[in-house]
């Protein structure tokens, strides 16, 4: 009587149907193929080729094992039952091939072919922190703009819009030095406006004080003075008084004023009018 060996299939049969306890875990844990693939980075024809325990459609025989494994202990099942019904129910003539191809090059496992474009994943805290630096970067940038603007900007002569309105208001314009005077009234000019009708200059050699007012009450030049020579404008008769007339020279529409007449003890105290 001729004695036969127990076939593969039956083998995995005494020793429990992996492929069917992987089926069944995962029909219970309602996860589909689709998405256990996605999960485990393996191919969606090889789980199926486990499930069924289609071994000729696995790669080779120690990647097959592993996918086992990995697939077991994502269904929460024991990984080492599964490893050991694989390994009875895994053909002879397989693993034979197996050993003999273990020095080829291995042919693709297909497990980095998964479709990941629906799997992206992002950090919000990273995608905050790009955006603030980006935000910080732009309010940086406009403040050096900025800086750099006001920098190249020349300043505006202060006496340039100045009106005859504002002169008559206490303007003493100094048409040879640069300084102004302790009064702070003094601002540097290379001419008068010629809108009103008298002028008066005032010539100083030294630092002195000078008090001038017109008709209208307006200060025209006050307190202490640095010498230069200042254009003034306003409405005679002229209230002018010097402190030291021999710093001091006046003009009236350029015409030369006496002031030792006006003086005593170097001190000038009158009015001037046309």
């Amino acid at each position: 009587m001729e004695m036969t060996t127990p076939s593969s299939n039956q083998q995995s049969n005494a020793q429990g149907s992996f492929g069917a306890m992987l089926q069944q875990a995962r029909k219970t844990k309602q996860v589909s193929l689709d998405d256990a693939a996605g999960e485990l980075f393996i191919l969606k024809r090889h789980l199926q080729a486990l499930e069924s325990e289609n071994f000729s459609e696995l790669p080779q025989a120690a990647f097959a094992r592993g996918f086992a494994i990995n697939y077991a202990k994502f269904l929460d099942i024991d990984p080492i039952k599964i490893a050991a019904s694989f390994d009875a129910a895994y053909p002879n003539e397989l693993k034979i091939h197996s050993v003999d191809n273990i020095a080829s090059p291995l042919r693709p496992m297909g497990t980095l072919q998964r479709d990941t474009h629906n799997r992206i994943r992002f950090n919000p805290l990273l995608i905050g922190a790009v955006i603030a630096l980006i935000v910080l970067a732009i309010f940086l940038f406009r403040m050096v703009s900025n800086a750099t603007n006001d920098n190249n900007q020349e300043p505006t002569p202060v006496a340039e819009g100045l009106s005859a309105a504002e002169q008559a208001q206490g303007a003493a314009i100094n048409t040879q030095s640069s300084g102004v005077g302790a009064s702070g009234s003094a601002l540097n000019l290379g001419s008068s406006d010629s809108m009103s009708s008298t002028s008066l200059e005032v010539k100083l050699t030294d630092t002195t004080t000078v008090s001038i007012m017109d008709a209208s009450g307006s200060s025209l030049m006050s307190g202490l003075q640095t010498s230069g020579n200042y254009k003034l404008l306003g409405n005679p008769p002229f209230n002018i008084q010097i402190d030291n007339i021999d710093n001091a020279s006046l003009l009236l529409n350029q015409e030369p004023v006496a002031l030792d007449q006006y003086a005593t003890d170097k001190k000038a105290s009158f009015e001037l009018t046309l």
